[in-house]
């Protein structure tokens, strides 16, 4: 299987013409950046957390995403319930682990989702990854304290677990799914100075798993374009306050030209 420009771009286009609804329970952090870049590529933010209306929510959405970045327990129970609701309708779940490692609490919530409700999509940093799988594994903050590369033999391990496509962001990503490694180079180093674009990663592989049947497929897609609006929007910066805006230009104006031009996947074993 590979990936090709022309596949990222139909994703693109798939997701501005159908503007699927992204349902999105996720840290106070990154609400208002994640629901902008999602506007940005062309799909619909729902950012709602209250337990009362999850069924209800999710009723509405084409894919979730649970991010663990500010929990509570209210909060948990509204994941555990959102989950169970998408998992009934059938769509996407993406979980991003935030800080797994760092807590106990944190670790043990993320272990619990993946166990009760095994998501479509796991994206976090190398030590979130690991720490999904070992005891040992520790996080600065939320920030990862290992390398892409190093994760990627406990991303294998954990995708043979719980079947889900292992997303694994570094200065490469790795998107582990039933057919192999998909290694996407794209990025620029400006974008670890600009809080909560990991969780904005996570938002967009919403998006494209709303669209793309393939979990891995989707993830890879979302990064490929993650990482080509940081490059295109990092050219036009002057630092990482500018970034942010410059970032969202490129999700929204991004083409299939700026696509083919720039895209840097490759697939593995």
């Amino acid at each position: 299987m590979n990936i090709t420009a022309s596949d990222v771009w139909s994703a693109v286009r798939a997701i501005r013409e159908k503007a699927p609804v992204v349902h999105n329970i996720t840290n106070y952090v990154v609400m208002n950046s994640t629901a902008n870049a999602l506007l940005a590529i062309g799909a619909s933010p729902v950012m709602a957390h209250a337990e009362e209306e999850m069924e209800e929510m999710v009723g509405i959405a084409s894919a979730l995403v649970i991010n663990i970045g500010t929990l509570s327990p209210a909060w948990v129970r509204s994941m555990f319930r959102a989950a169970e609701a998408a998992r009934a309708r059938k769509i996407p779940i993406v979980l991003d682990p935030v800080g797994a490692g760092a807590t106990s609490y944190r670790t043990r919530t993320a272990r619990e989702l993946m166990r009760v409700v095994p998501p479509d999509i796991i994206r976090g940093n190398a030590s979130e990854v690991m720490a999904l799988l070992e005891t040992s594994g520790r996080t600065k903050g939320v920030d990862s304290t290992a390398s892409s590369d190093a994760a990627v033999e406990l991303g294998r391990k954990l995708h043979a677990e719980c079947s889900a496509a292992v997303c694994i962001s570094g200065e490469t990503d790795y998107v582990i799914g039933n057919t192999g490694i998909i290694k996407i180079r794209n990025g620029h180093f400006m974008m670890t100075r600009v809080t909560g674009l990991g969780c904005t990663a996570t938002a967009l592989c919403g998006a494209f798993a709303a669209v793309t049947s393939d979990p891995a497929v989707a993830a890879a897609e979302a990064m490929a374009v993650m990482g080509i609006a940081g490059e295109i929007g990092a050219a036009r910066s002057e630092g990482p306050g500018s970034l942010q805006l410059h970032f969202l230009d490129a999700l929204y104006r991004l083409s299939a030209e700026d696509i083919e031009r720039l895209l840097k996947i490759e697939m593995g074993e």
